[in-house]
C-alpha cells in the first residue's frame, strides 16, 4: 500500500512528491515520486475564461460496452454535455499510470457535488483497452465505488472493435512480454485524458504531469463560459464566480494568441507552410497586427490595411464593390479575403506575388490605396513613430527594414486561419449531425454535377478550396467588353433613384480603368481575364464577389455558373453549363453558407483588443 503523508512529511520537488510506499513487514519502505495530480496544485491555476482552448481535432466515435454488457456507440455519451475522457486498464500498478487517472478524475467527481450546475454538465467517461480481461462484469466492479458523478466504465467486444478508437485519439498501447514472448499481462501506454467539448471536438489532452483536478476544472468551466458567452443569455447555463467573470472580460481587452492556428491548424486545413526564412514567433505576429491596423502607414494617415480588410466583414470590404484608397481614390478591384492566405501560392486577382512577405507591399506602394512614395518613406516613417521602439529589434533583432516590415506583416496575416466549419465537422470529423441535409445534398452538387471542386479543390484529409491556379470564367471580359446603357439608374438618396444619361454621369466621375488581369502580367493575348481562384472557405462572410464585386450574392454566382459563365475565346473549358435547378441552386448555396469557420469570432475579437504593450 502507499499513502500520502501530510504536511511534514511530504516533500516538494519542483511540482512531484515524495512518498513512503510502506512493506507491510517484508523489508524497509521505500520512497517514490508521485505525479503532481495526487497533491495540492502548486501555483495559482489560471482562472476559467482568462484563456482559450482551441479546437485541437475531433472526436472519435466507436463500438463500445457498456458495464451491463450492452452494446452502443461512443458517441451516444457525448450527448451535449462536455465529455473526460480517460484509458486505463484495471490491473494497472504503475501510480503514475491508470491510477493516476482514475485518481484525478474520482478527485473531479467528488467536487462536483458541491457545484451542481458543473455537474449537469460534464460527464466522465473511462474506457479499458484491456477487452480480454475487463469483460463488462470487471468494469462494473471496478467503477462500482465511483458512484455519484455520471461517470461511465466502458470496455469492448474485442480488440479489433477497441483499436480504432485508440487509432483515433493516438493511444499507443503495447501489450509487455516475457523473454518466452508470452503476456505478462501488464501494458506499456501513455497516459492521456482527452476534454471534449459539446461539439465533439478535442480541446485538451492532459499527460501525467499536467493532469490535476484544479486544472480540469477550470478548463471544463472555460468551455462553458465560451458557451455562455457565444450565447448572450444566462437561462440554462453555468453560474460564474465575480472573479471569473472579471477574468472574461479581461481577456476579451487583449489579443488572443493567433500562433496557434498556424502550430495547429484547424479541423480542415493542412499544415501551414512558413518559410524558411521567416520562422513564426509571437513577437512577429504582434508586431505585424499593429502594423496591419495602424493608418500611419498610409502617406497621409488616414488608411490602414484593415480598412478595406476589414475584420468584422471576412476581412474584406461588404460596402464596396471595388476598395477605395488614400484620398478617396479609385481601386479598379474587389478587396480579396485575408482568411486562409498562409496557403496561398500566387497572390493578388491577377496572381503577380508568389509570398506574403513581398506582396503586403503592393498595397503600401500603389498610388489609389496606401500612396507611399517609396519603400524608404515607409521605413524612415516607421522608425520615428515611438511606440514601435524596440518591438522591431525584439522580433528581428534589428530595426525597421523592407524585408522585416513585409515579415512581420506576413506573419500576422499567415497566422489568420479559419476553418472547422460544420462542413469540415462533418466531412473530416465525421460528425453526422454537423451539416444539415440541405447542404450535404449541395456538397453532392458541389463535387459531382456541378464540377466547382475541379477548381476549388478538395483532398482527403483537407481542403484548400482553390486550386490555386488562374482561370478566365467570362466575368471579365463581360466587364470589358460590356456597352453601357444610354441611361444609367443613380440613387440619389436613400430609397431614391433617378434614370440619367450614362453620358452626364461619365462627364463627372472617373472611368475604371480596363482590366485584362493575368494578361497585364504576362502580355501573353492566351492569359486575357484571367484570375486567381480564390478559397470558398468563409464565403458566405465575404459579399460581393468576384475580382471586380460585380456579383452580390452568392446565389447570383451560382446562377452566374450555371449559365457557363460568359463565352469568350478563352474562357476555361471547364466552364459550362450546368443545367442546375432552382432547388439545386438552393441546396448549392447553402453548402457555401456552411464553409464558415468556428473561430471568425476569435479573430474578430483580437482585431479590436488592445495592441500587446499599448497603454491605451
Amino acid at each position: 500500500m502507499f499513502r500520502l503523508f501530510a504536511a511534514t512529511g511530504t516533500v516538494v520537488l519542483g511540482v512531484w512528491f515524495l512518498i513512503t510506499v510502506e512493506a507491510g513487514g517484508a523489508g524497509p519502505a521505500r520512497t517514490e515520486i508521485l505525479p503532481p495530480g495526487y497533491g495540492a496544485l502548486q501555483f495559482d491555476a489560471p482562472a476559467p475564461g482568462s484563456y482559450s482552448l482551441p479546437p485541437m481535432g475531433m472526436a472519435v466515435d466507436g463500438k463500445v460496452l457498456d458495464s451491463g454488457g450492452r452494446s452502443l456507440r461512443l458517441f451516444d455519451l457525448f450527448d451535449d454535455k462536455i465529455i473526460l475522457l480517460s484509458f486505463i486498464y484495471s490491473t494497472c500498478t504503475d501510480v503514475g499510470g491508470c491510477p493516476l487517472a482514475t485518481a484525478v478524475l474520482y478527485k473531479v467527481q467528488r467536487r462536483l457535488k458541491n457545484e451542481p450546475s458543473l455537474r449537469e454538465r460534464l460527464r466522465l467517461v473511462t474506457i479499458s483497452f484491456n477487452p480480454a480481461h475487463d469483460t463488462p462484469e470487471v468494469m462494473r466492479a471496478y467503477g462500482a465505488g465511483f458512484q455519484g458523478a455520471d461517470w461511465h466504465f466502458l470496455t469492448t467486444a474485442s480488440e479489433q472493435a477497441l483499436q480504432p478508437i485508440l487509432d483515433g485519439y493516438d493511444q499507443s498501447v503495447q501489450k509487455d512480454v516475457d523473454a518466452e514472448g508470452a503476456s505478462t499481462g501488464t501494458y506499456s501506454h501513455i497516459l492521456r485524458v482527452f476534454l471534449i467539448d459539446r461539439q465533439k471536438r478535442i480541446r485538451n489532452v492532459y499527460s501525467v504531469s499536467f493532469l490535476h483536478p484544479d486544472t480540469l476544472i477550470n478548463d471544463v468551466k472555460t468551455l462553458l463560459l465560451e458557451t455562455t458567452a457565444s450565447a448572450g443569455k444566462a437561462d440554462g447555463v453555468l453560474s460564474v464566480s465575480a472573479a471569473d467573470s472579471t477574468a472574461l472580460a479581461a481577456r476579451a481587452g487583449r489579443p488572443a494568441d493567433l500562433m496557434r492556428w498556424i502550430e495547429r491548424p484547424p479541423l480542415g486545413l493542412p499544415p501551414v507552410l512558413v518559410p524558411d526564412d521567416n520562422p513564426v514567433s509571437r513577437e512577429k505576429i504582434a508586431l505585424g497586427r499593429r502594423l496591419f491596423y495602424d493608418r500611419r502607414l498610409s502617406l497621409n494617415d488616414t488608411v490602414s490595411c484593415a480598412m478595406c480588410h476589414v475584420p468584422e466583414q471576412g476581412f474584406t470590404s461588404n460596402e464596396l464593390a471595388t476598395s477605395v484608397g488614400i484620398e478617396g481614390r479609385t481601386v479598379r478591384r474587389n478587396a480579396p479575403t485575408i482568411y486562409n492566405t498562409a496557403y496561398l501560392t500566387r497572390l493578388f486577382h491577377d496572381g503577380r506575388e508568389y509570398t506574403l512577405e513581398q506582396q503586403v507591399w503592393g498595397p503600401l506602394l500603389a498610388r489609389n490605396e496606401m500612396g507611399n512614395p517609396s519603400v524608404g518613406y515607409v521605413v524612415e516613417k516607421i522608425k520615428h513613430l515611438p511606440d514601435y521602439d524596440g518591438l522591431f529589434e525584439q522580433a528581428f533583432s534589428r530595426g525597421p527594414t523592407m524585408e522585416t516590415i513585409g515579415m512581420a506583416l506576413a506573419s500576422y496575416e499567415r497566422a489568420l486561419n479559419s476553418a472547422s466549419s460544420p462542413f469540415d465537422r462533418w466531412h473530416y470529423g465525421h460528425l453526422a449531425d454537423a451539416l444539415n441535409y440541405q447542404a450535404q445534398r449541395g456538397f453532392r452538387l458541389f463535387a459531382g454535377k456541378a464540377g466547382c471542386s475541379a477548381c476549388h479543390t478538395m483532398g482527403s484529409e483537407s481542403a484548400l478550396l482553390t486550386d490555386n491556379r488562374m482561370h478566365n470564367t467570362g466575368i471579365g471580359y463581360r466587364a470589358s467588353m460590356h456597352k453601357e446603357p444610354d441611361k444609367r439608374t443613380v440613387e440619389v438618396a436613400p430609397g431614391i433613384s433617378l434614370d440619367v444619361d450614362t453620358a452626364a454621369v461619365e462627364a463627372v466621375s472617373e472611368r475604371p480603368p480596363n482590366d485584362l488581369g493575368l494578361y497585364e502580367i504576362t502580355q501573353n493575348p492566351a492569359d486575357r481575364w484571367k484570375y486567381r481562384t480564390p478559397s470558398l472557405r468563409n464565403v458566405a462572410l465575404t459579399d460581393p464577389y468576384m475580382h471586380d464585386g460585380s456579383l452580390a450574392t452568392l446565389e447570383a454566382v451560382v446562377r452566374f455558373y450555371n449559365r457557363g459563365g460568359e463565352a469568350n475565346e478563352n474562357l476555361d473549358a471547364r466552364i459550362q453549363p450546368l443545367g442546375l435547378t432552382a432547388a439545386e441552386v438552393d441546396d448549392l448555396v447553402a453548402f457555401l453558407n456552411a464553409l464558415t469557420g468556428d473561430n471568425v469570432d476569435e479573430l474578430v475579437a483580437d482585431a479590436f483588443a488592445a495592441p500587446v504593450g499599448d497603454p491605451n
